[in-house]
Protein backbone atom coordinates (compact mmCIF):
# COMPACT_ATOMS: atom_id res chain seq x y z
CA UNK A 1 0.00 0.00 0.00
CA UNK A 2 1.35 3.41 -0.98
CA UNK A 3 0.55 6.18 1.48
CA UNK A 4 1.43 9.81 0.78
CA UNK A 5 0.63 12.52 3.32
CA UNK A 6 0.66 16.26 2.86
CA UNK A 7 2.16 18.58 5.39
CA UNK A 8 -0.15 19.60 8.21
CA UNK A 9 -1.55 23.14 8.05
CA UNK A 10 -3.38 25.41 10.52
CA UNK A 11 -6.64 26.91 9.34
CA UNK A 12 -8.20 29.75 11.31
CA UNK A 13 -11.73 28.42 10.87
CA UNK A 14 -13.91 25.74 12.48
CA UNK A 15 -13.72 22.24 10.99
CA UNK A 16 -17.45 22.34 10.19
CA UNK A 17 -16.95 25.35 7.90
CA UNK A 18 -14.00 23.80 6.08
CA UNK A 19 -15.77 20.42 5.89
CA UNK A 20 -18.82 22.03 4.27
CA UNK A 21 -16.53 23.76 1.73
CA UNK A 22 -14.81 20.46 0.87
CA UNK A 23 -18.07 18.51 0.57
CA UNK A 24 -18.99 20.60 -2.48
CA UNK A 25 -16.64 19.36 -5.20
CA UNK A 26 -17.23 22.51 -7.28
CA UNK A 27 -15.05 24.25 -4.66
CA UNK A 28 -12.12 21.86 -5.17
CA UNK A 29 -10.90 23.88 -8.19
CA UNK A 30 -9.91 26.70 -5.81
CA UNK A 31 -7.41 24.35 -4.14
CA UNK A 32 -5.60 23.24 -7.30
CA UNK A 33 -2.53 24.92 -8.82
CA UNK A 34 -3.50 27.71 -11.21
CA UNK A 35 -2.26 27.34 -14.76
CA UNK A 36 -1.58 23.59 -14.37
CA UNK A 37 -5.18 22.32 -14.55
CA UNK A 38 -7.30 21.83 -17.66
CA UNK A 39 -10.48 20.02 -18.64
CA UNK A 40 -12.14 20.91 -15.31
CA UNK A 41 -15.68 19.57 -14.75
CA UNK A 42 -17.54 19.34 -11.47
CA UNK A 43 -20.83 18.70 -9.76
CA UNK A 44 -21.58 18.88 -6.05
CA UNK A 45 -20.41 15.27 -5.48
CA UNK A 46 -17.76 14.72 -8.16
CA UNK A 47 -15.02 16.47 -10.13
CA UNK A 48 -12.58 15.66 -12.91
CA UNK A 49 -9.50 17.51 -14.16
CA UNK A 50 -6.28 17.01 -16.06
CA UNK A 51 -3.00 17.97 -14.42
CA UNK A 52 -0.44 19.43 -16.85
CA UNK A 53 2.04 16.75 -17.84
CA UNK A 54 0.04 14.04 -16.08
CA UNK A 55 -3.18 12.08 -16.29
CA UNK A 56 -6.81 13.01 -15.85
CA UNK A 57 -8.00 12.60 -12.26
CA UNK A 58 -11.57 12.01 -11.18
CA UNK A 59 -12.70 12.35 -7.55
CA UNK A 60 -16.02 11.62 -5.85
CA UNK A 61 -17.11 12.23 -2.24
CA UNK A 62 -17.35 8.83 -0.54
CA UNK A 63 -20.04 7.51 1.77
CA UNK A 64 -19.35 8.12 5.43
CA UNK A 65 -17.59 11.47 5.00
CA UNK A 66 -17.96 13.89 7.90
CA UNK A 67 -16.85 17.46 8.56
CA UNK A 68 -13.72 16.13 10.29
CA UNK A 69 -12.94 13.43 7.70
CA UNK A 70 -13.75 14.15 4.07
CA UNK A 71 -13.14 10.96 2.11
CA UNK A 72 -12.80 11.05 -1.67
CA UNK A 73 -12.40 8.09 -3.99
CA UNK A 74 -11.06 7.89 -7.53
CA UNK A 75 -13.60 7.62 -10.32
CA UNK A 76 -13.14 5.59 -13.48
CA UNK A 77 -11.54 8.68 -15.07
CA UNK A 78 -8.45 8.20 -12.88
CA UNK A 79 -5.56 6.03 -14.11
CA UNK A 80 -5.60 3.85 -10.96
CA UNK A 81 -7.83 3.38 -7.89
CA UNK A 82 -7.06 5.43 -4.78
CA UNK A 83 -8.58 7.24 -1.83
CA UNK A 84 -7.83 10.80 -0.77
CA UNK A 85 -8.75 11.65 2.80
CA UNK A 86 -8.78 15.15 4.26
CA UNK A 87 -8.47 14.92 8.02
CA UNK A 88 -9.43 17.93 10.10
CA UNK A 89 -8.95 18.35 13.84
CA UNK A 90 -10.44 21.40 15.54
CA UNK A 91 -9.18 22.83 18.80
CA UNK A 92 -10.32 26.20 20.18
CA UNK A 93 -11.71 27.43 16.84
CA UNK A 94 -8.55 26.61 14.89
CA UNK A 95 -8.38 23.56 12.68
CA UNK A 96 -5.34 21.53 11.71
CA UNK A 97 -5.67 19.70 8.44
CA UNK A 98 -3.79 17.34 6.17
CA UNK A 99 -4.41 15.12 3.17
CA UNK A 100 -3.71 11.39 3.02
CA UNK A 101 -3.51 9.44 -0.25
CA UNK A 102 -3.72 5.64 -0.27
CA UNK A 103 -3.39 3.31 -3.26
CA UNK A 104 -1.99 -0.06 -4.25
CA UNK A 105 0.64 1.15 -6.70
CA UNK A 106 3.24 -1.06 -8.29
CA UNK A 107 6.83 -0.04 -7.42
CA UNK A 108 7.53 1.50 -10.86
CA UNK A 109 4.41 3.65 -10.83
CA UNK A 110 5.10 4.66 -7.24
CA UNK A 111 8.54 5.99 -8.21
CA UNK A 112 6.97 8.05 -10.99
CA UNK A 113 4.07 9.59 -9.06
CA UNK A 114 5.16 9.86 -5.42
CA UNK A 115 7.01 13.21 -5.60
CA UNK A 116 4.52 14.99 -7.93
CA UNK A 117 1.60 13.81 -5.79
CA UNK A 118 3.30 14.92 -2.56
CA UNK A 119 3.87 18.36 -4.11
CA UNK A 120 0.23 18.53 -5.27
CA UNK A 121 -1.11 17.55 -1.85
CA UNK A 122 1.14 20.07 -0.08
CA UNK A 123 -0.16 22.74 -2.48
CA UNK A 124 -3.78 21.77 -1.74
CA UNK A 125 -3.07 21.92 2.02
CA UNK A 126 -1.49 25.38 1.66
CA UNK A 127 -4.50 26.57 -0.36
CA UNK A 128 -6.93 25.25 2.29
CA UNK A 129 -5.14 27.41 4.84
CA UNK A 130 -4.90 30.46 2.55
CA UNK A 131 -8.53 30.39 1.39
CA UNK A 132 -9.82 30.42 4.91
CA UNK A 133 -7.61 33.05 6.57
Amino acid sequence: MTRIESKEVRIERPATELGAFLHDMTNFRQLLPEGRISEWTASKDECSFKVQGAATIGLRIAEGSTDQHVKMVATDRSPFPFTLDVRLLEQNGTTSGKLEFNSDLNPMLRLMVEKPLKNLFDHIADRMAALHE
